[in-house]
């Protein structure tokens, strides 16, 4: 990281169906005697309407039989509580997913909201083990107790719109680096957003549960882009546009560089949507009523063995500092 012009490294429910009637019985009266002597003109026409009133007792019943068949196969009418069943999962594949923007937010940004616990208890179970020099020693907190505790008496609603992946809030590209937190902030005022405050990004890495991880209480690093082998940096970095541009600085990036694309690691993302809120590039963030040159802050961690957690912050750095492991995203408040 660069600060006053030289480089620091890396910061840390039926109705019942209707019952089918019985069939009435058919009473069939004797048949009149025929006349002895009849003509066979009689005989014929007596013959043809027998065999026409046959024929049609025949497809009475086969209609009759074709209908009760139908009344049978046919389902019950829906009572009121399949009705309802069916309303309420309807409503529910129409209704909205958390984080969808709506006409709240842009459509390239997630809206987060909810109760924020200022002060929390996240308690360690187990730690990751680090050799320095022979001597073993703790490094980061590798399991947290759950749930964590909120020790505020009460909390602080939110709602807000945040980019939905890191600077240039572009699934797949490579996040911006190499960019002092004043061109983060003029980056975002620029196109109508703001930098995210330090609160803002703790609320949507966390949530309400207040998971030290945006992945929740455990250290992973399959999940998110961190405890990646630490690289020295052997080059004076110079910022983004002009270190991509010098063949020099643009190699030595390259040989230290450990950015993956946004969005890449789908299991690093918040209950909201945000994507990389841990690691992959540090985030500066926004300390409100804080005077000039003591307005920057960075949150999230980066790709390194670093805190990579969702409440710590790092605030020593100054407005003017960049680095090769820093980069942003933009906030906006909810329609």
């Amino acid at each position: 990281m660069v600060t006053n012009g030289s480089r620091l490294d890396g910061c840390d429910k039926p109705r019942r169906r209707p019952r089918v009637g019985r069939h009435a019985r058919i009473v069939h009266e004797p048949p009149v005697r025929p006349p002895r002597i009849v003509s066979m003109l009689s005989l014929c026409s007596a013959a043809a309407a027998c065999n026409a009133s046959a024929a049609s007792d025949r497809l009475a019943a086969k209609g009759s039989a074709s209908a009760a068949e139908a009344q049978e196969a046919a389902p019950p009418p829906a009572g009121p509580d399949a009705v309802i069943a069916g309303r309420a999962s309807a409503a529910a594949s129409a209704a909205p997913r958390r984080g969808d923007p709506g006409t709240s937010c842009p459509a390239d940004m997630r809206l987060v909201g909810g109760a924020y616990c200022p002060a929390a208890e996240q308690r360690c179970l187990a730690w990751n083990e680090v050799n320095v020099a022979g001597v073993v020693e703790r490094n980061q907190c590798k399991r947290y107790a759950e749930p964590a505790t909120c020790l505020s008496k009460t909390r602080t609603p939110m709602r807000f719109c945040m980019d939905t992946f890191e600077w240039p809030n572009e699934k797949g590209a490579t996040p911006r680096n190499l960019t002092s937190w004043q061109e983060a902030k003029d980056t975002c005022e620029s196109i109508g957003k703001r930098l995210c405050t330090d609160v803002e990004l703790t609320f949507a890495c966390e949530g309400e549960s207040m998971k030290p991880h945006v992945t929740g209480f455990l250290r992973d690093p399959e999940k998110c882009s961190y405890d990646r082998p630490y690289r020295a940096r052997t080059f004076n970095f110079l910022k983004h546009d002009a270190c991509l541009s010098d063949p020099a600085c643009k190699e030595a990036l390259a040989v230290i560089d450990q950015r993956v694309p946004s969005g890449s690691m789908p299991a690093c993302v918040s209950d909201d949507g945000v994507y990389d809120l841990n690691g992959n590039v540090n985030e500066w963030v926004s300390l409100p009523n804080r005077g000039f040159s003591k307005r920057a802050g960075l949150k999230g961690g980066w790709w390194g063995p670093v805190r990579d957690r969702c409440r710590p912050i790092t605030t020593f750095h100054g407005e003017s500092d960049y680095g090769y492991e820093v980069g942003f995203r933009c906030c906006k408040d909810a329609r």
